[in-house]
């Protein structure tokens, strides 16, 4: 008990400290971001834009789609460019040209080496040149380079519009046509990512060579190469990891952990009858592998409009179901089935843990369920409907798409599952509150499950800190801590902390051994963790103090992963310690699955981008989906699946429940998702880097890398993953469908020493 309050106290500690940090670079990025200038003027004093339109226009690009149309910064979707580097290669093929024809009367093609090198030299000079006056406010470009950025902000006008001339690049970037219809918020959208251009371009004030974004994207035209502190502390990253680890396994071989006690020779849960509450739960579940059909069906029509633009083999589906929503219900609905599995299993353990059932407690189950279902469906057709309609920024921003990925429902729905994410963890304390109370030797896995619920809702209001007009690096900085911090935080801390519990009330563990290893996992995890956040954000006009502090931690986040081959290979003798074990075979093996998928996902492939100089030419590319979906789905997804198939086995009868289906969903999902990272996704995302090493972001998302026959040969090879994933997943419905119906009544198996089978 002693040693546990000890760990409890540095638990305190370092998240004290590590928010203190996290506030502070806030601070930073606040302070340092990169300047909006009051107006943009040329040298002969005309206005091209103002800190309105600027802001404006960052809200019209969100309402066109956002994140989920190309990308600003490197953060969005895949198969649009992204627009930031995307108009900085086109200003300064522009400018470019304007010097050539006006210096050697022809274009710049036609030019000798030595009069292309003459003006290359004088591109980097203008194109890196800070003319921003902080005084005044105001940033004045030449009259040539005035020139380039109306050349640019006319073809960007006519790809958001309608011009005709644009139908087949707006087919290559799965646009539809009018994205925009308004010419002011056309207009504005150019303010915008001019800015964000020129910010990624122009050196900060006392700064050479260092841009706002430093250096982001890699466009050699401008001088836009890796900074000496993003190799630096690239190595130094890797060094810090391996002696973590190092020290972590030294640390292990001389603390062994006490061994499992010997397992009950029946089941303890055997005779648990759920309460009203608990049966209540059920319809969660049963709503969750709806959300995983809905959520698959939109990401295999996503991954094909990257061949067709806007049509499903020649069906013109783009006109009623966009890229851009389609991408936001897959990405969206990713979150939404995961988080429903959790929650529902809290609420199901709430009441086993405690053996007591608050008043009201059903009621309030059902009315959580309700509300979460009218904010799901709520949020998703209004999206769509906005999306469909082009109905303006103010309706995306409140009601419709706000176009951030993962955080993408309308501000009117976020305020709402804020309020029902505090209604949920009202409820799990309402029924573990008499177990907290009590004295025992699981309280402190209690206590864990109960924190970290409350840290889920609280943690949600972070989607509430940006507004409409909040500068785009501090929109990126909350939002990371809502993605990074929320799902990848708190709620991984809650789902090991109930898998702990889980096991413990199953005597597969001792609640001793557990209390002490879940509050040392979440500070190893948070420890680099919460910080780690910071990894996301290296280049979205932060200052260089967020690549030091982002990649040091960010590679402490692999750490504890060394250790989870140990624990999967332990768990799976758990599931062998007894007859009765078999009956949670699935969900233990599940459990397995997240501890394979931890080190792949999480740890090689995400190591593999998140050092500052891998991310430098990776961001934004097909290797940040590879990770993406190796983690998502096979940490939290095979997590919320886990704990799905545990809870439904106490919810059903004994005598319906058959494994027959689950064999072929576990196998079938963890070899399609497998096959569908290593056979395309990864193999894109190594062809997306050569090209962005080689030639710049702008080729590596470009129509002639995205469409190449190879690129498009990679989409195609996702085809057989899918397909078996898919099969994995229409498994489990059918599993879950026979379930509801009762299956086909077959005796039990005999086991010596279990009681006879009983109805709950």
């Amino acid at each position: 008990m002693k040693s546990t309050r000890k760990l409890w106290t540095w638990l305190a500690i370092i998240c004290v400290l590590s928010f203190a940090v996290l506030g502070w670079v806030g601070t930073e990025i606040y302070v340092k971001a990169p300047p909006i200038p009051q107006k943009v003027v040329s040298a002969s004093g005309d206005v091209l834009y103002t800190a309105d339109q600027v802001q404006h226009g960052q809200q019209a690009w969100l309402s066109a789609g956002g994140q989920q149309l190309g990308s600003v910064w490197g953060h969005g979707s895949y198969l649009a460019p992204d627009w930031s580097a995307d108009w900085l290669h086109r200003e300064a093929l522009a400018l470019r040209d304007i010097w050539a024809q006006r210096e050697f009367g022809k274009p710049f093609a036609q030019l000798n080496a030595g009069e292309q090198g003459q003006l290359n030299g004088l591109l980097k000079v203008e194109m890196r040149r800070n003319s921003y006056n902080a005084e005044t406010g105001t940033l004045t470009l030449s009259d040539d380079r005035a020139a380039a950025v109306r050349q640019v902000a006319a073809h960007y006008n006519g790809l958001f519009g309608d011009e005709q001339s644009l139908d087949a690049l707006r087919e290559q970037y799965s646009m539809a046509s009018g994205s925009l219809r308004l010419a002011d918020d056309r207009q504005a959208l150019t303010a915008f990512i001019f800015w964000a251009s020129w910010a990624a371009a122009t050196d900060r004030p006392g700064e050479t060579d260092l841009s706002y974004t430093s250096n982001w994207p890699h466009e050699p035209l401008v001088g836009n190469t890796p900074t000496a502190g993003a190799g630096i502390w690239s190595i130094a990253s890797v060094i810090l990891m391996i002696g973590a680890i190092v020290g972590m396994l030294f640390f292990h071989s001389k603390h062994q952990e006490a061994g499992d006690p010997t397992p009950p020779k029946t089941d303890p849960l055997f005779d648990l009858k759920p309460t009203p509450s608990m049966k209540a739960t059920r319809k969660y579940f049963y709503v969750v592998i709806a959300l995983i059909l809905a959520q698959v069906g939109m990401g295999i029509l996503t991954a094909h409009y990257a061949i067709e633009g806007n049509s499903f083999f020649g069906i013109p589906l783009g006109d009623i179901l966009p890229f851009t929503v389609s991408r936001t219900i897959h990405t969206q609905f990713a979150v939404l089935w995961i988080a429903t599995a959790w929650l529902a299993t809290g609420l199901y353990i709430a009441p086993a843990i405690s053996g007591h059932e608050p008043k009201y407690q059903k009621l309030g189950v059902n009315v959580l369920f309700y509300a979460l279902l009218f904010i799901v469906a709520g949020s998703t057709i209004t999206g769509w409907l906005g999306t469909l309609q082009n109905i303006g920024t103010d309706f995306s921003f409140w009601v419709g798409n706000q176009g951030l990925e993962f955080t993408s429902m309308g501000r009117v729905w976020q305020i709402l599952l804020f309020i029902g994410l505090l209604f949920w963890a009202t409820l799990l304390g309402r029924g573990l509150w008499p177990a907290l109370k009590k004295p025992s030797e699981s309280r402190g896995l209690i206590a864990m499950v109960f924190l970290a619920a409350v840290c889920i809702g609280g943690f949600y209001a972070t989607s509430l800190t940006w507004g409409r007009f909040t500068h785009f690096s501090m929109v990126e900085y909350w939002r990371w801590w809502l993605v990074h911090l929320w799902v990848e935080g708190f709620f991984e801390v809650f789902a090991t902390a109930v898998i702990a519990l889980l096991f413990t009330r199953l005597g597969l563990i001792r609640a001793s051994s557990a209390n002490s290893a879940i509050v040392m996992e979440t500070i190893v995890f948070l420890f680099g963790g919460i910080l780690g956040t910071l990894h996301h954000l290296y280049f979205t006009g932060t200052p260089t103090v967020v690549i030091a502090i982002g990649a040091m931690f960010s590679a402490l986040e692999v750490v504890p992963l060394a250790m989870i081959g140990t624990e999967a290979y332990r768990n799976y003798k758990r599931s062998q310690s007894a007859p009765w074990v078999q009956s949670y075979k699935w969900a233990i093996l599940c459990f397995i699955a997240v501890g394979f998928w931890n080190v792949v996902g999480a740890g090689l492939l995400g190591f593999s981008i998140n050092t500052p100089i891998a991310l430098y030419y990776m961001q934004g590319m097909n290797m940040t989906a590879a990770h993406g979906h190796a983690a998502l789905f096979g940490v939290y997804g095979m997590l919320g699946i886990g704990l799905l198939l545990f809870c439904l086995r106490g919810l059903s009868d004994r005598l319906a429940w058959s494994d027959k289906l689950l064999s072929p969903m576990f196998w079938l999902l963890n070899l399609g998702l497998a096959m569908m990272v290593f056979m395309s996704l990864v193999p894109a995302g190594i062809y997306q880097a050569w090209a962005s090493i080689t030639r710049g972001v702008w080729f590596a998302r470009s129509p002639e890398v995205v469409h190449s026959t190879l690129m498009e040969t990679f989409v195609w090879l996702r085809v057989p993953g899918d397909v078996v994933f898919s099969l994995g997943v229409l498994f489990l419905a059918l599993f879950a469908v026979k379930l509801l119906r009762g299956g086909k009544r077959v005796p039990a198996p005999l086991i010596v020493g279990a009681p006879q089978p009983y109805k709950l």
